[in-house]
């Protein structure tokens, strides 16, 4: 290998050498196509792309700057679209003691545009941007039209049965639509569904709720590592389901998300009948992770074995790393439960961002504090105060943050950067 190589050869595939030097313009601008991977490209939204989807994450975590960085590589970046105003100053500076929720829902809107806009400047037209849009959230019809005004590739939806999203889209049929599901039933649901409007999934994508982070398609916490969600299981009774359907070459592409860390997990799932993986830890602590650097210190340093399950202000199970403030609320919860009652004054900025809140509407068995609220001061980096989503993965690169063109060559390749760092890790991150 020459002196000036950025990557190491695997030792798991020695046979695969891939290098990537600076000074090479062709390999800069195609070494990361599926030809040198050797996997076979995700086919989707009329491209093939490589087999690499960044999942969304919010508040803000996965904005334009992590989304476009990943779509300039030729794979999927994706934009949370929740409560992305917070990126935008002149934004902020006009919702800042607002209380009214359609004033901070149309501010969210342009938030959203913006970002989409900001991606795809980023992407140079490579990849595929897509937006994630929770179905929990109250105003998610609004941010389904948007995303598919300012020309979003993809929409993406999680957090509850998508079964009207076809309905949704329908002025708008060159969109793809991509459901996140966690077991079988839930996609023959869906499947079952949207085939009788006439509309098929462009890809579906397996989350496992035993291992990624943020909310988590489980019905509660004790079912999150239930053998239904495991990865095998969930493709064979896939791939019998679109034969039972008569779907053949029409059937969509299973991408599989959670716990897939490294390139040889990539490998195994992609060679078992995935036709893409999703990550989301390790996109969010890249060096072009929208989030503050106290964000990703956080996630950096967490112990992937010692995360905290608990459910959230949706009442939907969730994964997050254990923080002071979340270990201070633990300790408080039942009591908190114990005492709910439906108020709207407890939605302290009047946003009503989700269409079921424990914290508003009394909901003793759900969580009992402003997600959003918390999820954004871990967004700006304030240890302390905010919620930090985390999987149950190992990080690739250990403590460093390094560029999202590294994490994708790594994964499909093998290949680290020659300059990684074994033994220095990120500065410590001060606990208020």
């Amino acid at each position: 290998m020459t002196s000036n190589s950025r990557f190491t050869q695997s030792s798991s595939n020695p046979e695969r050498l891939y290098l990537a030097s600076p000074s090479s313009a062709a390999l800069q601008t195609s070494a990361l196509d599926s030809e040198y991977s050797g996997f076979k490209p995700l086919r989707l939204a009329g491209k093939a792309i490589l087999p690499i989807v960044q999942g969304g994450m919010g508040v803000g975590v996965s904005a334009h700057k992590l989304a476009g960085a990943v779509a300039r590589e030729n794979a999927m970046g994706t934009i949370a679209s929740i409560d992305l105003r917070h990126h935008h100053a002149d934004l902020m500076e006009q919702t800042e003691r607002c209380r009214d929720r359609d004033e901070i829902d149309r501010v969210n809107l342009i938030a959203l545009d913006r970002e989409i806009k900001a991606a795809r400047a980023v992407s140079g037209g490579r990849g595929l941007i897509a937006v994630n849009v929770m179905k929990a959230v109250r105003a998610h019809p609004a941010l389904v039209r948007q995303t598919c005004e300012s020309g979003a590739d993809v929409l993406v939806m999680g957090a509850g049965l998508p079964l009207d999203l076809p309905e949704m889209v329908a002025d708008y049929p060159k969109i793809a639509l991509v459901p996140i599901l966690s077991e079988s039933r839930g996609v023959a649901i869906v499947m079952k569904k949207w085939l009788k409007k006439g509309r098929c999934p462009d890809a579906i994508i397996i989350e496992h709720p035993g291992l990624a982070g943020g909310h988590l398609g489980a019905a509660k916490v004790s079912d999150l590592h239930s053998s239904k969600f495991e990865f095998e299981t969930v493709l064979q009774d896939c791939q019998a389901l679109f034969a039972e359907l008569g779907l053949g070459s029409d059937a969509p592409p299973l991408i599989l998300a959670g716990g897939i860390d490294s390139h040889e997990k990539v490998r195994h799932w992609l060679n078992a009948g995935a036709s893409g993986v999703q990550l989301g830890t390790a996109f969010a602590v890249s060096a072009e992770g929208d989030a503050h650097v106290n964000f990703k210190k956080v996630l950096i340093q967490a112990n992937p074995r010692e995360l905290t399950e608990f459910v959230s202000v949706a009442g939907l199970p969730a994964r997050a790393v254990p923080t002071h403030w979340l270990k201070q609320y633990q300790l408080h919860e039942v009591r908190m439960q114990a005492s709910a009652k439906a108020d709207p004054r407890r939605c302290a900025q009047r946003a009503d961002c989700l269409t079921q809140c424990g914290l508003r509407d009394g909901i003793g068995r759900s969580g009992q504090f402003c997600i959003d609220m918390k999820l954004v001061s871990a967004l700006q980096g304030e240890v302390s105060k905010g919620l930090f989503f985390r999987g149950a993965g190992k990080l690739p690169f250990g403590e460093e943050i390094r560029p999202v063109r590294e994490l994708i060559t790594y994964l499909l390749s093998g290949l680290r950067p020659a300059t990684l760092a074994q033994h220095t890790p990120v500065c410590a991150v001060q606990a208020a």
